[in-house]
């Protein structure tokens, strides 16, 4: 198996990379990622050094993919600009990343007839929820921030090649992620350097927002059931079952690291902020044998021992360091193995 991973040196692609080379001696992967700020070869550096990881440095607006997906068993498409708040201060590379960039690569991997097809999605293309109810596959997409209407974009350009094209594609829309190697702007690591650093939590309105929680490695081996076994054409949902208002969160990680609750900061919310997400994912758990695996608690645990055991790579993160030093180290290393 040869897999083209887009966006695969950001949060989540970069955890789907080590999941499926651990999982799977015999695929090759090659990573396309723009390395825009949220992009970190640091996060592959494991795998590059293995050896059954390619890397290209690429916009996936670039024509030059339909070269890259020429010969791949599968394409799972991550690359997409993703933070709420910068796509309501300008909401421009949004579009053309998510909605732009998705037709190019979908137009591209048509061309090229790629076998298959898995474009990652979000639950933020549903909107927002009141205190029932959850999520399903049927539910109205109904997105209030830019980056969400993008997003809701992408996945419909997806659906309307496999109902014109017969493109073999699958959607996912997962519920937030946490884990290892994610971008401090996000809000559990951002809790968690904040926490360790002694300063301020900043949390939205009162903090009564709620989120369905997964581990990233959960999403992860959803996301490889689908790649082998999701039908063509479907949606599928995946959750973690963990819904927790942000308030009670921030209170969780400040206790996890002996740190007072008066580090806690009210800020003015976002405007457009979405109450409540909740996720269904009993077809993706009826029809694929995928459950979540790792509970709150235990994963909340691990996520913040690895950001206390890699400080290192927090502070490089934040001082823009990591690029430099990793573009200099693996890019023309990583080209060179992609070719």
């Amino acid at each position: 198996m040869k897999l083209l991973v887009t966006g695969g040196a950001g949060f989540i692609g970069s955890n789907f990379v080590h999941y499926i080379l651990g999982k799977h001696r015999e695929w090759k992967v090659v990573v396309l990622d723009k390395l825009t700020y949220a992009g970190n070869l640091k996060n592959l550096e494991p795998a590059l050094q293995e050896g059954r990881c390619g890397f290209v440095q690429m916009d996936i607006c670039d024509r030059g993919v339909l070269e890259q997906v020429q010969g791949c068993d599968a394409v799972v498409h991550f690359a997409a600009e993703s933070h709420v708040d910068r796509s309501i201060e300008d909401a421009s590379a949004f579009v053309r990343t998510n909605v732009d960039g998705t037709h190019n690569m979908v137009q591209a991997c048509h061309q090229a007839r790629v076998p298959r097809f898995l474009h990652v999605s979000t639950d933020e293309v549903y909107g927002s929820l009141g205190e029932e109810g959850q999520f399903t596959e049927e539910s109205n997409l109904q997105p209030n921030s830019p980056y969400a209407a993008t997003k809701a974009a992408s996945d419909l350009i997806v659906l309307a090649y496999v109902r014109t094209h017969k493109f073999p594609a699958m959607v996912t829309r997962c519920s937030n992620n946490y884990g290892p190697y994610q971008f401090p702007e996000k809000f559990i690591p951002l809790m968690i350097a904040q926490a360790m650093a002694g300063q301020k939590l900043p949390v939205y309105g009162a903090g009564l927002n709620v989120r369905d929680w997964i581990h990233v490695s959960d999403h992860c081996s959803a996301l490889d059931a689908v790649l082998q076994r999701g039908r063509e054409g479907e949606v599928y949902n995946i959750g973690g079952g963990c819904e927790l208002r942000n308030i009670d969160l921030a209170k969780r990680i400040l206790r996890a690291l002996d740190r007072p609750e008066s580090l806690i900061q009210f800020v003015t919310d976002r405007p457009g902020h979405d109450l409540r997400y909740a996720i269904n994912c009993e077809k993706t758990s009826r029809e694929l044998d995928w459950a979540p695996a790792v509970q709150f608690d235990e994963g909340l645990a691990q996520t913040i021992h690895w950001y206390r055991d890699h400080q290192q790579w927090l502070d490089d993160l934040r001082s823009g360091q990591y690029r430099d030093y990793f573009q200099k180290h693996y890019v023309q290393r990583a080209k060179t193995f992609a070719q």
